[in-house]
């Protein structure tokens, strides 16, 4: 990476001569997947997608030059947040067919390599079916990941809430480490739980809105985040994702012939 322009390995900011150069020592693209949804009353509806994509520069920085980053798809799965206003969301189609098309796209201009760095648990099934449909069409390898749940055990350590997962003390933490700019630090609060929420205790599919889980959109206590919580959290997954992203490129390309 070019140290005084840490963003260059974006495509984004790339020229296409850049890109042509760049892509003859690249072996993968990350792409980032977010969503655009309600994240309680201090946290801006960019919340996932900021997240996917720091990480996915992160990740790059440790990676290069091997990986380019593409623009992060900022829309994901969030029916169950359609209650709060600025919520927008795809069908799993919809998500499905835009990450074929831009896997296709990049597959044409000579990578056949693709990681997908989802920053949304609402993304995690469609992300599956994405990855087999596109494999089937493609002679490109694939992987997906919540970048999260490579820090399972950072986690358990470091979050103190009983509940988290949304505008809670985790991505809070992660958020002051990666994207401070978009928390409203003044505003935190405790979440407004309802019982409901007991049934996030279980294994099961329970399929809610997420009002029905809480009044104010937010779970557990984000006023417990700090931004060492959120540098520990990160940092190992980082190191995990780096890990698995160097295995994931020795593998050999499927044979479709």
């Amino acid at each position: 990476m070019n140290k005084s322009n840490p963003d260059l390995f974006k495509l984004e900011n790339m020229t296409w001569p850049e890109v042509e150069n760049a892509i003859k020592k690249a072996e993968c693209a990350l792409i980032p997947i977010g969503s655009q949804e309600q994240h309680g009353p201090y946290i801006a509806e960019s919340c996932d997608s900021r997240r996917a994509e720091k990480f996915a520069a992160l990740l790059g920085d440790k990676l290069d030059p091997l990986a380019l980053i593409t623009p992060t798809v900022s829309y994901g799965i969030s029916p169950h947040h359609m209650n709060f206003p600025g919520t927008i969301t795809l069908s799993p189609q919809t998500l499905v067919s835009l990450l074929g098309d831009i896997v296709g796209s990049l597959h044409d201009h000579g990578l056949d390599r693709f990681v997908l760095i989802n920053g949304h648990g609402g993304n995690d099934d469609t992300l599956g079916v994405a990855v087999d449909t596109i494999r089937t069409e493609l002679p490109v390898r694939l992987l997906a990941f919540k970048y999260t749940s490579l820090a399972a055990e950072a986690i358990e350590a470091e979050v103190d809430s009983d509940f988290y997962g949304h505008a809670c003390e985790r991505e809070v933490s992660e958020l002051m480490y990666m994207a401070p700019e978009i928390i409203r630090e003044n505003r935190i609060e405790p979440g407004e739980e309802k019982k409901l929420l007991s049934f996030k205790q279980h294994p099961v599919n329970l399929g809610v809105d997420f009002d029905e889980y809480t009044e104010n959109g937010a779970l557990g206590d984000a006023r417990q985040a700090s931004r060492e919580k959120g540098e520990k959290i990160v940092e190992t997954a980082l190191a995990e994702a780096e890990e698995i992203v160097r295995d994931f490129l020795q593998l050999e390309l499927p044979d479709r012939n």
